[in-house]
Parts: C-alpha cells; sequence; structure tokens
C-alpha cells in the first residue's frame, strides 16, 4: 500500500483472457506447500490466512503487536521488512526475532521486503533483484522455519510504468531463491502498486507459477480502489479459482484515496471460497492514510472504525480465523472452511438486468432497493440498498419472495434467512443505524434457472 493509482482504473478494467488452467502436483513437504490452487501446512492441513499487516521496520520497538493481533483471533501477520535500498535494513537477527514472536504467538509470519514498492514509477524503489540478494543474505535465519514462515519475495514491486517485466522479474527471483535451497512457500505481489489493473498477474500467473520447480508459489492481489465493486472481487480472484492457481488478498482496506474498496465483498468472497485475507495495517499510518490504522496508537483496546470491521465484523477475522494445526498438532483436517463450492464467475459483460424496485416508505421508515447487478449461467449476484426515511432508525429488516425458484447461496453485510421461496435480511451489528435518509447496502450470491424477475422487496425499520 501506499500510492495511489496514476491511471484511471475504470477505464483500464476491462476484460481479457482468462488465466490458463495449470494443474499442480501434490507435494509432501516440510513447511507449507500449494495444491490445486491451495495452500497446505507441514501437517497437510489446508490452511486459509486471516490477519494483517504490521509495519515492523518503522516502529521496531512495538513487538508487543504480535500478541495483541494474536489475542484478537489472527492467525497470520505480514511483517514489513526492510532491504536497505530504501529504508533501514532489517538484519538477520532482527528478522530471527520476529520469527520467534510469530512462533510464540502462534501467528504464521509472512516477510515481505517494502523496498520494492512502485519499481519503475518510483525513483527510490528497490528491484525484485535487490530483494532477493536480501532473502539471499538472511537465508540462515529462514531455513529450518518453513513450517511457520512464508516469503514475500517484494512489496507491490512495479508502479504504472515498466510493468511488463513483472513476469521475468518475477520468475527470476523465484528461481534463485530455490537455487539457493529455500523451499518455503514463496509469495509475490502484483504490479501497478499491488492492483494487477492491467491484469498483468492475473494473465501471467501460470507462466510463473511454472517457473517455479517447487511449483510452491501463491499470489497475492492487494485490493483498494480498483475493486470497489463486489463484481470485480469476485471476477478476479474467480479466475485464479477456475485456473487452479492459489491467491490471497494480501493487502486491502477500508477506504482510500484512489477510490473505496468493498472490503465486504472481499471478506464475504474470501470466507465463501477458502481465500486468505490480510488487511493493512495495525497500527502506524502516516502521508494522509492514517485512517487505515486498526488501532489506535497501537493499543487492542483502542480498535478503530476499520479495526473493529476486520476483527468483529461479518465474516471478519474473528468470527473465520483457524490457527494454523502444526501449532496444534492436529491431524489432517479439511480446512476453516471445509470444502468450499466456488461460486460462478461474472463475466464483465453481463446479461441485461431488471431495474430496480423500490417501495415507499412512511415518514421514519425505510425504502428497500432490489437489484441484480450481474448475471450468468446458473447464477447471478444481487444487491439491496436500504435507505432511512425523514428519520433516523435504528435497524432494518428487508423481505422479499422470489418467484422463480431462486436461492441465496452467500450474503455479506446483512444476516438472512429463508422459509422456502420468502427471504428475510436483517442488518448486523454496524449498519443498523441510520440517520434521516442514509443509506446502506447488502449484498449476495444466487442461484437461478430459466428465469429471474425482479421480486418486490419491503423495509421495516426497528
Amino acid at each position: 500500500m501506499k500510492k495511489l493509482l496514476s491511471v484511471a482504473g475504470a477505464a483500464l478494467l476491462t476484460a481479457l483472457a482468462a488465466v490458463f488452467a495449470l494443474g499442480q502436483p501434490a507435494q509432501a513437504a516440510t513447511g507449507f506447500s500449494v495444491s490445486n490452487g491451495r495452500l497446505y501446512d507441514a501437517n497437510g492441513s489446508e490452511f486459509v490466512m486471516r490477519g494483517v499487516n504490521h509495519a515492523h521496520t518503522w516502529y521496531p520497538q512495538q513487538t508487543s503487536s504480535f500478541a495483541d493481533i494474536k489475542a484478537l483471533g489472527a492467525n497470520t501477520v505480514r511483517v514489513v521488512l526492510a532491504s536497505g535500498d530504501r529504508w533501514t535494513r532489517n538484519s538477520a537477527a532482527d528478522v530471527a526475532n520476529v520469527i520467534s514472536l510469530c512462533k510464540t504467538n502462534r501467528l504464521i509470519c509472512v516477510l515481505e521486503v517494502h523496498d520494492t514498492t512502485g519499481y519503475g514509477e518510483e525513483g527510490a524503489a528497490a528491484s525484485l533483484a535487490k530483494a532477493t540478494d536480501y532473502w539471499l543474505s538472511i537465508a540462515d535465519v529462514l531455513k529450518g522455519q518453513e513450517k511457520y514462515v512464508i516469503v514475500n519475495i517484494g512489496n507491490e514491486p512495479f508502479g504504472n510504468q515498466g510493468y511488463s517485466a513483472w513476469t521475468t522479474d518475477t520468475s527470476n527471483a523465484i528461481k534463485r531463491l530455490r537455487a539457493a535451497g529455500l523451499t518455503h512457500t514463496i509469495m509475490v505481489d502484483a504490479p501497478n502498486w499491488g492492483q494487477d489493473w492491467s491484469f498483468t498477474m492475473r494473465d501471467n500467473a501460470g507462466t510463473v507459477f511454472a517457473a517455479d520447480p517447487q511449483r510452491n508459489t501463491v499470489f497475492s492481489i492487494h485490493m483498494y480502489g480498483v475493486f470497489d465493486t463486489a463484481a470485480e472481487i469476485s471476477d478476479y480472484l474467480g479466475r485464479f479459482r477456475t485456473a487452479g492457481l492459489p491467491v490471497v488478498v494480501g493487502e486491502f482496506g477500508f477506504n482510500h484515496s484512489d477510490g473505496n474498496p468493498d472490503e465486504d465483498a472481499i471478506m464475504a468472497y474470501g470466507q465463501a471460497n477458502g481465500i486468505g485475507y490480510l488487511g493493512w495495517s495495525w497500527s502506524g499510518n502516516g502521508g494522509g492514510v492514517e485512517y487505515l490504522d486498526m488501532t489506535t496508537a497501537f493499543n487492542p483496546a483502542q480498535l478503530t472504525t476499520w479495526g473493529q470491521r476486520i476483527f468483529n465484523g461479518a465474516n471478519g477475522i474473528a468470527a473465520t480465523s483457524r490457527e494454523a494445526s502444526v501449532y496444534a498438532g492436529s491431524t489432517p483436517t479439511a480446512g476453516p472452511t471445509g470444502s468450499p463450492t466456488t461460486s460462478p464467475t461474472p463475466t464483465r459483460s453481463p446479461s441485461p438486468t431488471p431495474p430496480p424496485t423500490t417501495t415507499p416508505p412512511p415518514s421514519g421508515g425505510c425504502t428497500a432497493a432490489y437489484t441484480v447487478a450481474n448475471s450468468w449461467q446458473g447464477g447471478f449476484q444481487g444487491e439491496v440498498k436500504v435507505t432511512a426515511g425523514a428519520a433516523a432508525i435504528t435497524g432494518w429488516t428487508v423481505r422479499w419472495t422470489f418467484a422463480n425458484g431462486q436461492s441465496v447461496t452467500q450474503a455479506w453485510n446483512a444476516s438472512v434467512s429463508n422459509s422456502g421461496s420468502a427471504y428475510t435480511a436483517r442488518n448486523v451489528d454496524y449498519n443498523g443505524r441510520l440517520g434521516a435518509g442514509a443509506s446502506t447496502s447488502f449484498g449476495f450470491i444466487g442461484s437461478w434457472q430459466g428465469t429471474n424477475s425482479t421480486p418486490a422487496v419491503t423495509c421495516t425499520p426497528a
């Protein structure tokens, strides 16, 4: 994180060819491994990351943060390190201590070099080759930690210039690490300040994966303003699932200077499809993005709005995180989400959809507007906007009945239940209170066959 996209994302988010499928062999490993697009720990248990980023290199004295992050439910922490090319180098001894802190607090450590941020556009940034030099220089403290450490080669390794070199440079970095005997799962970030609006990572991920002789690479997308709709999020992540390639959301926020990311859709889709996410960031942000702090002054007792959302909200860390089995010594399991079924991925050119339907409220009531946001064969994405009337409300309930056998398979930003074709959606704890005229929304993925007519909806205030 840390850069406003300099090219309009909306104009560039056009449909390109999907990444080609590439099957991966099952692999016995001393540490983490990848198989069929999933990440497994050393016990063979599926592992889904649920955690946050921590700016250790700028706040090395904040060692209590590891315990605090764990106490709030996280199973992973992505740790910011510096290679010395742009910021003060983290020594091998310091990295060894970070790993020890992760292990003491039963966290998985994702270690990343931050100096590469925006290379090609940011003059002070280091290349992936430089980041690889750093990893090789501290290889002795990494070897033997494969059960607990994932190596994230370089943060956001290209800006919006020169990113066509991403595939070659990333492949070469992986090969060098493997040649030096590092067998850890490797994580690689997308170009374009991590947001991959050019789809360079998405469309070349298979090539990079094949360049790893161990087939043990995970792809990391950072989701800020480019990913401001549920359709964009499900389309991007869904293509990796279809291709059988492992992907995580290595950074995301609830707001950003380049647009308003849809954090609810990120977390809901991640939970429904067994995709890891790591929010940015624990504390210490500056330069105008202080709103991305999850805690005030590193104090876990003072969670910000963003901190409350990611830890305690719907599909948040507290509710969905599962500790890596290497700490519990458990036998292999299906993972925290069992064996989730990936929802069909919407295309960027959906079928025409009917207009929203709205019910007029009495004064002090609420309206509900139902929209089919995307549709594909056998499935669709629905969104409902709830708006308070002339007076504030403290909660809301939306009801509708499907006429054509449709059903809801997953939802976010609301508690959705049904009795046959009759559905009820109620606010969750963070979006029930609305001032006069204020709005919120919730969404869902549904299935349909034949006809997908728009139902009438009603809204009742609490």
